[in-house]
């Protein structure tokens, strides 16, 4: 599904089960499972399924670069296993970055993307814990 950011910027979210491999749209993917071992250009966060990032530091720059290769112009692909917890903590860390307040970011991705999106108490805290890195790490 394609997700369109407050700042016009554009990803495609995706479940692993609901890919079409052979598209040729994406050009990036960043992904949070090691299930999609793409054969095109991709990162993957080490995030365990219902979980937060292992290196939420890492996690969170890997995001901030996906986001502005879209912001380019280039085809980034976000995804998970279902596309839900995972791909809406993401599509929510984005959010910020392309200029939603923190306090909306969990409810501007579902209403923009899926209302089931971002499943536990805690991807909703990683959402607030990130903007609260970014603006740390805009003040450097």
């Amino acid at each position: 599904m394609q997700v369109i950011f407050p700042d016009g910027t554009e990803v495609r979210a995706s479940g692993i089960g609901a890919r079409d491999s052979d598209d040729g749209w994406r050009e990036f993917g960043l992904y949070c499972d090691k299930a999609w071992n793409a054969d095109w250009p991709f990162e993957t966060i080490d995030w365990p399924d219902f979980g937060v990032p292992a290196l939420p530091e890492t996690a969170a720059q890997q995001i901030i670069d996906a986001f502005e290769r879209a912001r380019r112009g280039q085809h980034v692909e976000i995804g998970c296993l279902g596309g839900l917890g995972r791909t809406g903590t993401v599509l929510a860390s984005m959010a910020i970055v392309a200029g939603v307040p923190a306090h909306d970011a969990v409810a501007w991705v579902r209403a923009q993307y899926r209302p089931d999106a971002i499943e536990t108490p805690e991807q909703e805290a990683w959402v607030c814990w990130f903007a609260t890195w970014l603006r740390e790490k805009c003040l450097r």
